[in-house]
């Protein structure tokens, strides 16, 4: 949860410079797969998704329970999104103007570092 509001206030900080989305990608711990108690525990229980309503239900749910203030698209059930980014289960990505990536974190949980985004952007214009 840190992360997550260490992303809230980089979003605060840089949102009217650089948009930003959450892309809800494939559910990393669903009841049908590896489930774990901190998803339980925030009321974040079901199984993964097989049709795109049933991911844009998963992801407006974990969006409340999670109080992401920050916009959330859904990737498709095909997973295009989340195959051509690498993101699963999650990453951080900074594209410039031109449409190329100016920042690739490593892959989350453990690569998920906000601040390292908040740099990116700083330097962005560099």
């Amino acid at each position: 949860m840190a992360q997550l509001e260490s992303l809230h206030n980089i979003w605060e900080a840089h949102r009217d410079q650089v948009e930003f989305v959450v892309v809800y990608i494939r559910e990393a711990h669903p009841e049908d797969g590896w489930v774990i108690t901190s998803n339980r525990n925030q009321g974040i229980v079901f199984n993964d998704p097989i049709s795109n309503a049933e991911r844009i239900e998963a992801a407006s749910s974990c969006a409340i329970r999670l109080k992401i203030r920050i916009p959330v698209v859904v990737d498709d059930i095909d997973d295009k999104i989340a195959s051509a980014y690498g993101a699963l289960p999650d990453r951080l990505y900074l594209i410039s103007k031109g449409g190329k990536v100016a920042f690739q974190s490593e892959p989350g949980p453990w690569g998920f570092i906000p601040e390292k985004l908040a740099e990116a952007i700083e330097n962005l214009d560099e």
